[in-house]
């Protein structure tokens, strides 16, 4: 049997000073294999991370490590800086998580591409451009050669990221860590990364550890799984048995809180409380106060299990791994929420919404075109409900939204709230519309004022609009904390001392303080841990009851979308290709856009992820500024036409069914059928496996 590409024994790994050492990984054991992906998940300070920078030798002197890591031959553990440098050279890639922080933004991207096989001597300067474009075409980068001499800048996302992954296997080195490579990137961009990632592993027999906390993510490249809490693997086994039949109550509710594209409406169910802080882990095992089994045993407070046997390949650290699926999962209720009392009566109407950013150059900065960020939106939000906005980065959900709260200036259509216009009221006139519309941004961190405690900021909206005493002054700020869930004793404390669901939750709070009716998300939840998402989407469902709000959310996640939305509109370009009820739309989309949209988005569940028919789109969005002819998605179309080159379609709607949709050719996709190709290309491809 081959032998191990890295072999971890007894890893520890702690911060801090002589005095006091913080436990961040805490006896890690684990062997990766050639051709083989082994995925390592759990919540934020779990200790992934910091486990893959030990193995590439990359944490800093403060760092104290124990334990042994085998890697090609090399003691990790103690190696001079020269040994480190030549293995880190010759026998991993690493994949960041940011590829804007990994590339230098003064460096060619081609440049950069084969920089390390020049350094260590295993590429001449001579051959290292043909080099780089060569590899820059194996991770499917159009035009190569053009954009081997361009910088960073110039490259979207997931270009950017498909450009580390070439760097990081440039040398062919025998493993391959990937710290969160798709966690910013939209799925569409997030399959194809996973598309080219995948092709060149198999083609170069590499190991590969993934570091993600999406299980959608897992269940779709992973051979085996690895669940960290606290610092050490509680966890592992198998994909498909991880996923059938978990043995440790944190996995099961890890797979328990995640919001499912396969589902309906159902209620998710949070892992209640926080990660623990590794200052300050719990006694015995550190998951027991969160731990539907473990919560109330004297042996679960007191004692740490050990990581030990309970398949023939699956090992759980738990004292009652066999009452896992009896308990853990049983114990935590489901309930189906109905939305059929909604009114149709509408509170906000966007009717042809226009928002165009003017393109300067030369010295006298005239104006020499636009770029069309928003290109003719209507949308309608009724009260008491959701409508969300998806589509990839770009297609100018943002710019909606901001442009509805007068954060930017719209250049045509209008904007009606309660029956009334307010694209052009004036400061004072705006000032009084927004007390009923308020806005969520996508960052909790930059969006508090870290010098403010959080009772002032919730506070500051009252004061702006001097109401403070009007509405209660301090109880009622009381009052919101209790509403989204947090303690009125921490009202003094200040930003920094919150984790990221309670800074969402304080963020809530204030948009709450002004009573609106509207409150416009924007990818409210895409910065939180999978378990923390889901208490903050439970969170804005019982607000939407208790309260009657009607929500704008703004989206990439499609599966959260599909459990907080009534109704869901698909942008593309600056223009809305589709809208219909959540139900019509997941079930039988009619648009080639949103059908890609849906097949790329991952179910977390090995069996149904293998048997997905997957539509992976080629190429990148245009660039806005100079829009196709025709319909502005047909150049990555599977189903365009001649007359999708020339004539733009009409937004109408698709037979008796609730949804509207622009496109010639729309229509759900056959059921086994195969998906018509234009030139001879096609943009489907069907699922790879893992396996």
């Amino acid at each position: 049997m081959i032998g191990p590409v890295l072999s971890v024994r007894g890893l520890e790994v702690a911060f801090g000073s002589q005095d006091r050492r913080v436990p961040v990984v805490r006896g890690v054991d684990f062997d990766v294999y050639p051709n083989e992906v082994l995925c390592i998940v759990g919540e934020s300070g779990s200790g992934k991370s910091v486990t893959a920078l030990a193995v590439s030798g990359l944490l800093p002197a403060t760092a104290k490590v124990e334990g042994s890591i085998l890697l090609g031959g090399t003691e990790v553990i103690g190696a001079d800086a020269e040994s480190l440098r030549n293995m880190r050279g010759q026998e991993v890639g690493f994949i960041f998580q940011d590829p804007t922080t990994t590339l230098n933004p003064v460096l060619p991207v081609g440049r950069q591409v084969t920089e390390g096989q020049v350094a260590h001597g295993r590429l001449s300067k001579a051959d290292a451009p043909a080099r780089a474009v060569e590899l820059l075409r194996e991770v499917d980068i159009a035009d190569p050669l053009g954009r081997a001499g361009q910088y960073p800048h110039q490259f979207s996302g997931g270009m950017r990221q498909r450009a580390v992954i070439a760097m990081a296997m440039a040398g062919r080195p025998k493993l391959i860590l990937a710290d969160e490579p798709t966690t910013a990137l939209d799925v569409t961009v997030q399959a194809q990364v996973l598309s080219v990632l995948a092709r060149r592993q198999a083609e170069t027999g590499a190991a590969v550890i993934l570091i993600t906390h999406d299980l959608g993510v897992v269940a779709e490249i992973a051979h085996r799984v690895a669940v960290m809490y606290g610092g050490r693997i509680v966890e592992t086994g198998p994909v498909g048995e991880i996923f059938k039949r978990p043995r440790h109550p944190y996995t099961a509710a890890l797979l328990q809180s995640i919001p499912r594209i396969d589902t309906g409406n159902r209620r998710l169910d949070p892992i209640p409380g926080q990660p623990p802080n590794p200052s300050a882990l719990p006694s015995g095992c550190a998951f027991h106060p969160r731990c539907v089994i473990g919560r109330d045993r004297t042996r679960c407070r007191t004692e740490d299990p050990m990581l030990h046997r309970v398949g023939e390949t699956q090992f759980s650290a738990c004292h009652f791994s066999e009452q896992t699926n009896a308990i853990g999962i049983a114990a935590q209720p489901r309930c189906e929420s109905s939305r059929s009392e909604i009114a149709k009566e509408p509170l906000l109407i966007i009717d042809q919404l226009k928002v165009h950013f003017p393109v300067k150059a030369g010295l006298l900065r005239r104006t020499v075109g636009s770029v069309r960020a928003v290109d003719g939106v209507s949308l309608t939000v009724n009260a008491g409900e959701t409508v969300s906005l998806v589509g990839e980065s770009g297609c100018g959900k943002t710019t909606t939204g901001r442009a509805v709260m007068g954060l930017i200036k719209a250049t045509g259509g209008n904007i009606l709230f309660n029956g009334q216009s307010i694209r052009d009221l004036g400061r004072a006139g705006l000032r009084k519309a927004r007390r009923q519309m308020q806005y969520i941004f996508q960052d909790p961190y930059s969006s508090l004022n870290p010098v403010l405690t959080v009772a002032d900021i919730v506070a500051e909206p009252l004061r702006i609009h001097g109401i403070y005493d009007e509405m209660g002054g301090a109880s009622r700020i009381a009052e919101l904390f209790d509403m989204v869930g947090l303690s009125r004793t921490m009202l003094g404390r200040y930003p920094r001392e919150f984790s990221g669901g309670q800074k969402q939750r304080i963020g809530i709070a204030r948009a709450l303080a002004l009573q609106p009716r509207l409150l416009i998300l924007d990818e409210p939840v895409a910065a939180l841990d999978v378990s923390i998402q889901a208490q903050i989407i439970n969170l804005l469902q019982d607000l939407q009851r208790e309260l009657g709000l009607s929500y704008l959310f703004i989206a990439h996640n499609l599966s959260v979308v599909r459990h907080i939305s009534d109704r869901v509109a698909v942008m593309y370009l600056g223009r809305i290709v589709e809208e219909s009820t959540r139900d019509s739309l997941y079930e039988a989309a009619t648009h080639p856009y949103t059908q890609s949209l849906l097949s790329a988005a991952p179910v977390p569940d090995p069996a149904i992820q293998r048997k997905r028919r997957r539509i992976v789109l080629q190429g990148e969005i245009p660039n806005p500024a100079s829009p196709p002819s025709g319909c502005y998605f047909h150049p990555r179309c599977f189903r365009a036409s001649a007359r999708c080159a020339t004539e733009m379609p009409p937004f109408e709607q698709y037979l008796r069914s609730p949804t509207r949709s622009a496109c010639h050719h729309a229509g759900p996709l056959a059921e086994g059928g195969d998906i018509p190709t234009i030139g001879g290309s096609s943009g489907y491809r069907p699922m790879e496996a893992a396996s």
